[in-house]
């Protein structure tokens, strides 16, 4: 596996969807944004009851769960990092009104954070293997854990898809499988969410 390679694959994945749709959430590939928020509320509920509490948005795109979050209250410092420099471009215009947030795509300016989330990173697998992608979450994931004081979580698009729906460069994850990967590495306090609608999951471990 090439953590770089896939990541680079990424990036220009993105970056064309960035340029066709703007800073939107067809331009992080969401299909509306009522979507987009259902997935931002199971990753809020880590840190719901806390304000205050700092938050990094790993793959951050151009920013928007900022505006989220700062529309429900949350007042808490929130960090960005996307390897996309054109995401981070578009993102520091997105939130030029907002106070408390940054972005970056410079990992190694990154600083541990109450919480840790990433929504969507997992999905666009392009031409790698299962197991290669497999390993790659797996790499992003120690790094979260590394990155968050608090707790941290992610989304996945489900094995449980209807099979027609499904697409050849899209990774769909066993939830099980992700729920144990984090109960026996991270935490006995994990959480899977898989009843909110969506063709996917969402695991929150604390910390």
């Amino acid at each position: 596996m090439n953590v770089d390679l896939l990541r680079e694959q990424s990036r220009q994945y993105y970056e064309a969807k960035l340029r066709e749709h703007g800073p939107s959430p067809r331009g992080v590939d969401w299909n509306s944004q009522e979507s987009q928020e259902v997935r931002f509320r199971q990753l809020a509920r880590l840190f719901e009851d806390e304000a205050h509490a700092t938050v990094l948005d790993y793959g951050c795109g151009f920013g928007a769960l900022a505006a989220y979050l700062r529309s429900r209250g949350h007042q808490g410092v929130y960090a960005g990092f996307d390897v996309s420099p054109q995401m981070i471009e578009a993102g520091r215009r997105f939130l030029g009104a907002y106070s408390g947030c940054s972005l970056t795509a410079d990992r190694a300016t990154i600083s541990p954070a109450d919480y840790v989330v990433a929504s969507g990173l997992f999905n666009v697998r392009m031409e790698a293997s299962d197991a290669a992608w497999r390993e790659y979450i797996v790499t992003v994931l120690e790094d979260m854990r590394r990155l968050s004081v608090r707790g941290f979580g992610f989304n996945v698009l489900t094995s449980h898809s209807d099979p027609e729906r499904r697409r050849d460069y899209l990774y769909y994850a066993d939830p099980v499988e992700w729920f144990e990967h984090c109960r026996r590495n991270y935490s006995r306090q994990v959480a899977l969410l898989h009843d909110y609608g969506l063709f996917e999951f969402t695991v929150l471990v604390r910390l």
